[in-house]
């Protein structure tokens, strides 16, 4: 008897998959939201947080430590290569690179702990249904030794 898969149970996508996506659609975010409003605001902070879910539901289960750390190494590179090119959208217009890293991390703190927060969840709600789906006797999902 096969039961029906839950979003919990859906990732199938690589660590090294989920990293490109998730740069990808983070510069997106900030590229689109600096052209918009000319600094990095709330929309950034809600596709960073939608971002970050939907990167911990899309990973498979043997990649959730790259997920697990994902989230503030794609927030503050982000803000690097924003403090090297257009510091002014993150802090004041005067400040240097590692000042402009710190200002933009500390006034998008919330979102990133959120954000964090979110996806650490939602990876221990994943481990958790997949290991009771194992012991439930249900088949386990096969697991490519492949990255």
């Amino acid at each position: 008897m096969s039961h029906a898969r839950t979003v919990w149970e859906e990732g199938r996508e690589t660590g090294r998959q989920v990293v490109a996506l998730g740069v990808a659609l983070a510069l997106t975010a900030t590229v689109v939201d600096v052209l918009l409003v000319g600094r990095v605001s709330l929309f950034f902070d809600l596709c960073f947080v939608t971002l970050c879910v939907a990167l911990a539901l899309t990973v498979r289960p043997t990649d959730f430590f790259t997920v697990g750390v994902l989230p503030p190494l794609i927030m503050l590179g982000v803000f690097v290569l924003l403090g090297l090119t257009t510091p002014e959208a993150i802090a004041d217009r005067g400040d240097g690179v590692v000042q402009a890293v710190v200002s933009g991390l500390s006034h998008h703190s919330v979102a990133l702990c959120l954000g964090y927060l979110l996806c650490l969840a939602c990876l221990a709600v994943r481990r958790r249904v997949a290991q009771a789906t194992n012991r439930s006797g249900s088949p386990a999902p096969r697991r490519s030794t492949s990255g």
